[in-house]
């Protein structure tokens, strides 16, 4: 279902997911960023509501909804202040397992994490040493009988320590034994709270906004060869799957920051008095913000058109790039101009701007990087020749 064919259901979702996060304040988001603690208690509301089941079908206990819906949901998270990317990914790791999982492996996996008994969290694919390379990754995973045996090292794998399954990209076929290089990538479904004892480790990364990211290292790790997803060697199509997902949710994100970030400087622009009249009566407040509105409202209609190729299982990998690059863009310009509009008290943690500035700074580099999406546009929608 989709906003375009349901508008109704679309706006009672956003209201409902606005009352649950109003009783998530500021305070509550500003104290968790001081101590780099993870929101669990927002988590559980959320999974309690069952937001976190919103792509799962109904006959396994989820809501049966689309990326377009899930997209709303996680805007209006960051419209209220808050931050989605302590959960986003249990929504865009599902469409993989969606879409390509057996039916034994739905029915096992999905109910649970429809209820919250289990959460997929962690999706497993840079490496320090391959970085966007993905094909040049080092982790491998060797059939041996019925079990594959990981050995490797990821990096920026968020919200390990708080889930309990990884999907894991490694390859399962050296790439000197292929013919193209997108070849012999594999995924895993990985079981973190049994392989946490059995050569995994995780070491938390200390980061300049709270995101629960960490490095994980595969020491000849075991996983039952009935976890893997779809065929073997065919990994690189599914992951994709789920990073076309990915960049959707996030520029929804994105587009949240960017609404929140205007609204604060707008109010604040009204009532801040210098020189005896408000300081938005002055061209120079104004015309930044208006601008950053109109990005920000240009790249909410590409999320959007994303969103309804991806439900419509339409080919949407330049419109999942380009509402990333155009989210992005547009929240951090937003970020930069409410910081110009609220001078020194932007940087004063009660006004909670700098935290919301760092937070999404972040996406200007991950999940992907502004220089490689304009790369990929470059090459695969103008027809340039390949840059790397």
């Amino acid at each position: 279902m989709s906003p375009a064919t349901n508008p109704g259901l679309h706006q009672e979702l956003k209201n409902a997911v606005r009352e649950l996060c109003q009783t998530f304040p500021d305070t509550y988001w500003r104290e968790l960023d001081s101590q780099r603690a993870y929101p669990e208690a927002f988590v559980q509301a959320l999974t309690k509501a069952g937001y976190m089941g919103t792509l799962i079908p109904e006959e396994y206990g989820g809501a049966g909804m689309g990326v377009t819906e899930a997209a709303a949901i996680l805007e209006e998270i960051h419209i209220s202040g808050g931050n989605a990317a302590a959960c986003h990914a249990q929504m865009y790791v599902m469409g993989t397992l969606l879409r390509h999982g057996s039916d034994a492996q739905k029915k096992k996996y999905l109910p649970a994490l429809a209820s919250g008994e289990l959460r997929l969290q962690a999706f497993g694919v840079s490496e320090p040493t391959t970085g966007s390379d993905t094909t040049q990754m080092k982790t491998f995973a060797r059939r041996a009988g019925d079990k594959y045996i990981v050995k490797g090292q990821k990096i920026w794998i968020s919200r390990a320590e708080h889930s309990d399954l990884m999907l894991l990209v490694a390859r399962t076929t050296p790439i000197d034994q292929v013919k193209k290089r997108s070849e012999g990538l594999s995924v895993l479904l990985v079981d973190l709270r049994h392989a946490q004892n059995h050569g995994l480790t995780i070491r938390p990364i200390r980061t300049m906004m709270n995101h629960a990211t960490t490095e994980v290292f595969f020491d000849d790790v075991e996983v039952p060869a009935e976890n893997l997803i779809g065929e073997e060697g065919h990994g690189f199509r599914y992951l994709l799957d789920g990073l076309n997902a990915e960049r959707i949710l996030i520029a929804a994100e994105c587009i949240g920051d960017g609404r929140w970030f205007l609204e604060r400087a707008c109010r604040y622009a009204k009532d801040r008095i210098v020189f005896g009249r408000p300081i938005g009566q002055n061209q120079g407040v104004q015309f930044p913000l208006a601008r950053a509105y109109a990005n920000v409202e240009a790249a909410s209609l590409m999320v959007a058109k994303a969103a309804a190729l991806f439900d419509a299982h339409q080919p949407c990998g330049p419109q999942a790039n380009m509402a990333k690059l155009l989210a992005a863009d547009a929240s951090w310009e937003s970020a930069n101009a409410t910081v110009q509009t609220y001078g020194g008290f932007g940087f004063a943690e009660e006004y909670d701007v700098e935290r919301k500035f760092r937070e999404t700074r972040l996406y200007q580099v991950a999940p992907i990087s502004t220089n490689l999406i304009l790369a990929y546009i470059a090459e695969h929608v103008l027809g340039l020749p390949r840059s790397y």
